[in-house]
């Protein structure tokens, strides 16, 4: 499988416009504070860009981070510019083409950013200890749309757990299918190419990020994608698959449920290009200087990371007032003749 990724992005696709789905192909809106620093990255770099999602997360100067599967460097040369020069991003890729295309700009993206602070290197995803990388040594890793393409998922999930530090997180946009995919469509070379035949289903994901230390995963965005290939579409039959970017955090103390502590917490407004509001997740948005509840997870998900001098923090863990309602786990018992609690993490 990795020979037949190699070729179909290495050799078969010269640009995004070869594709023959909307899978590998960022249809997301640009955000108008990226859009400069993208007019900064050589356009061969930018034809050659296969991702399906956008993977900067918030608060990146001075962030040592990874990009796995990073092909052509466009989030490479994008991230540099975010984390400034006293940061660094390395890039693994296994396609000999598409480091090629990333290495060969060097020069021009140091000259248009003032530094150079990326480095490319080649090998595999799944096998990251061989790259000689630190462990704990990343504060960020993020990949775009190329896990799927990893026959070893496991095995990725599990290097990157190694090489965060803890409160680093893994922030990586990928396809996900509404059910397990059949061999039929995993077989087929061009399905698995477009990012599709090596899709997981996303229950299998959510139990696989928890089997590997990523207690509670956090979604961040989704949308449904087209397959625009009449054959290829047929050869799909009625799967339904997704674009969805995930962010997992590396702590250890995360609970497997949404605990309430009576927690909650204040945004100051003060992360870069977010004045007004802060988007933890698609169900966390934090509007500067409102009191949000919170469960204990995402407590520590503010207040054990990168993103602690943002906030102010109410609370302890010092009383527990049980699961919160609306979260996916409720008491099993009837409750009737108590009043009802509301609200939700």
């Amino acid at each position: 499988m990795h020979n037949e990724v190699q070729d179909y992005y290495g050799r078969q696709l010269q640009s995004s416009d070869d594709l023959k789905t909307s899978a590998c192909c960022d249809i997301s809106q640009v955000p108008a504070w990226l859009k400069p620093l993208l007019a900064k990255i050589h356009p061969e770099v930018l034809a050659r860009y296969y991702g399906c999602g956008l993977v900067c997360p918030e608060e990146l100067r001075g962030c040592r981070i990874l990009d796995l599967g990073s092909g052509s460097g466009r989030d490479v040369y994008a991230l540099a510019q975010m984390v400034g020069p006293g940061g660094e991003v390395v890039g693994v890729d296994m396609t000999d083409e598409q480091l090629a295309v990333a290495k060969a700009h060097r020069d021009y993206h140091r000259e248009q950013f003032g530094y150079d602070n990326v480095r490319f290197l080649k090998g595999y995803i799944e096998k990251l200890d061989e790259l000689g990388l630190e462990p704990g040594s990343f504060d960020i890793v993020v990949s775009n749309c190329v896990i799927n393409l990893s026959p070893d998922k496991d095995a990725v999930l599990a290097g990157v757990k190694k090489l965060l530090k803890p409160g680093g997180e893994f922030y990586f946009s990928d396809v996900y299918a509404d059910r397990r995919v059949p061999d039929s469509v995993r077989n087929d070379p061009v399905l698995y190419g477009e990012c599709l035949g090596g899709a997981l289903y996303w229950n299998d994901f959510i139990q696989l990020a928890k089997r590997q230390g990523f207690t509670d995963p956090r979604l961040m965005e989704d949308r449904p994608l087209e397959i625009t290939d009449p054959e290829l579409a047929a050869r799909t039959g009625n799967l339904r698959f997704f674009s969805a970017t995930y962010r997992l955090f590396n702590l250890d103390a995360l609970e497997s449920d949404c605990e309430d502590y009576g927690q909650a917490v204040i945004y100051k407004g003060s992360i870069e290009n977010n004045p007004d509001s802060f988007m933890l997740d698609k169900h966390h948005f934090i509007e500067t200087g409102r009191v949000f509840p919170v469960c204990g997870n995402t407590w520590r998900m503010l207040k054990d990371t990168r993103f602690a001098n943002h906030f102010e923090f109410v609370g302890n863990f010092d009383r527990h007032y049980g699961i919160f309602e609306g979260c996916g786990v409720g008491i099993p018992f009837d409750a009737a003749g108590h009043p009802e609690q509301g609200g939700c993490c």
